[in-house]
């Protein structure tokens, strides 16, 4: 890829903390301070806390908002192919230019103090939202939630809790009770917070916190409940039933992302325009994404190819329902995977759904776990395994055999990335 102003700046920000992860508040509010505070200028902001499904509810409500004429900005995490993704201003991603801009005055006001790059990028996206008019800010914790960097916003219009699993446990904690306390810690006084459905345990630990600051909570199986039936899609509230498209994102762990959003949207006021919109529109690259046009594509003509960056063991039961649904086809997976996930975790109920696993390290990402590596922990969760050298080489294993194969590149978002670099459809999805 072509360097460009915002890269070197963006590698500047790198080297000022030894640490990728630091989790605290105080070097962001001291640079926020410093910059004027502008995450209290900011529209009305729904923060999205969670381990897994928090970005696809985010762009199913992205899509309902915008579905109702009114804009958004949005911030999340990672981003796959450029920067440019985590920082979307009125439904278009930032600007080259303005993007250049913003980075250099925070590293500018910030002075080379010690700060982490996820907290200095952050507080350039909190000048951008506060700069330019929306009507609402979508804002994705980026890890755990109570002193995650987007945690400054002292009064949100309404804070969403997706399903909460084991993740991140060197950060967050070892147990869900744990685990629910970081992410709870987004919660605000008086604030409505919707809930996912969420294990006994990390749900006690919601609604505690929820009691003691005082916020409503809407929670799934109590407040609204949603399921699929005859190929559609049943929503209901205390507002009454909507009866919908199925989700445009793919996987039957969609249908609870969705009624995540659809409670969110009938409790902020939507109707049932923008409900329809937020099933029928949402885009959200790398989560069960079928590639058909790119370079990869056109290397294996006759196969079916997906991807997807989920990369947890509630990820890899969400990915091995979704697979189980699909029509008979022989499945191969193309693996990589980074040194902070449960891999056995991850693949082992992948396995009875996959002829074959190929691992590859991922290239250019220190975090890797290498193809070797990752080769003994599938072997180990009952995978056939090949270790592979590259994506087209992998690809082309695959399809010198099986032409019309089905084709999964999963694991970690960052291998999704790097499969989205060398298809030159890229991220076409995202617009």
């Amino acid at each position: 890829m072509t360097q460009t102003g915002s890269d070197a700046l963006l590698a500047r920000m790198m080297q000022l903390h030894p640490k990728v992860i630091d989790l605290s508040l105080d070097r962001i509010r001291t640079l926020l301070g410093q910059l004027g505070h502008p995450e209290a200028s900011l529209p009305p902001v729904i923060h999205l806390a969670g381990t897994n499904g928090k970005g696809s509810t985010l762009a199913m409500l992205r899509a309902g908002i915008e579905g109702a004429g009114q804009s958004i900005h949005a911030y999340t995490s990672p981003h796959l192919v450029s920067f440019h993704e985590r920082i979307r201003l009125s439904g278009k991603l930032i600007s080259e230019e303005a993007l250049t801009s913003l980075l250099q005055e925070v590293l500018d006001t910030n002075a080379g103090e010690p700060i982490t790059f996820f907290e200095i990028t952050n507080a350039a996206a909190f000048l951008a939202y506060a700069r330019q008019p929306a009507d609402y800010v979508l804002l994705e914790t980026g890890l755990g939630g109570i002193y995650d960097s987007t945690n400054v916003v002292d009064q949100p219009a309404m804070t969403i809790i997706t399903p909460i699993s084991k993740d991140h446990e060197g950060f967050l904690g070892d147990t869900l009770a744990k685990i629910a306390w970081s992410k709870a810690g987004i919660i605000k006084r008086g604030v409505p917070c919707v809930v996912g459905p969420q294990p006994e345990e990390a749900l006690e630990v919601i609604e505690e916190t929820a009691n003691r600051l005082g916020a409503p909570l809407l929670v799934y199986g109590q407040h609204w409940h949603v399921s699929e039936e005859r190929g559609r899609l049943v929503f209901q509230d205390e507002n009454g039933l909507l009866d919908l498209p199925l989700p445009a994102l793919r996987g039957p762990h969609q249908i609870q992302n969705a009624g995540a959003a659809l409670a969110a949207l009938r409790a902020l006021g939507f109707d049932d325009t923008a409900c329809e919109a937020a099933m029928t529109d949402a885009e959200w690259p790398a989560r069960l994404q079928r590639l058909t046009e790119g370079r990869l594509a056109r290397l294996a003509p006759e196969a079916e190819l997906w991807l997807d960056g989920g990369h947890n063991p509630s990820a890899g039961e969400a990915l091995a329902e979704f697979l189980g649904s699909l029509p008979e086809r022989p499945t191969h997976l193309i693996c990589g995977m980074i040194n902070t996930k449960d891999a056995g975790g991850y693949l082992r109920p992948l396995a009875p759904h996959a002829a074959s696993l190929t691992t590859l390290t991922i290239p250019d990402e220190p975090a890797a776990v290498t193809a070797a590596e990752l080769a003994a922990k599938a072997y180990e969760s009952g995978h056939e395994t090949h270790e592979g050298s590259s994506v087209e080489e992998a690809l082309a294993a695959i399809v010198a055999k099986e032409p019309a194969a089905r084709i999964l590149f999963c694991g970690s978002l960052y291998f999704a990335g790097h499969v989205l670099r060398r298809d030159d459809e890229a991220l076409s999805a995202q617009g």
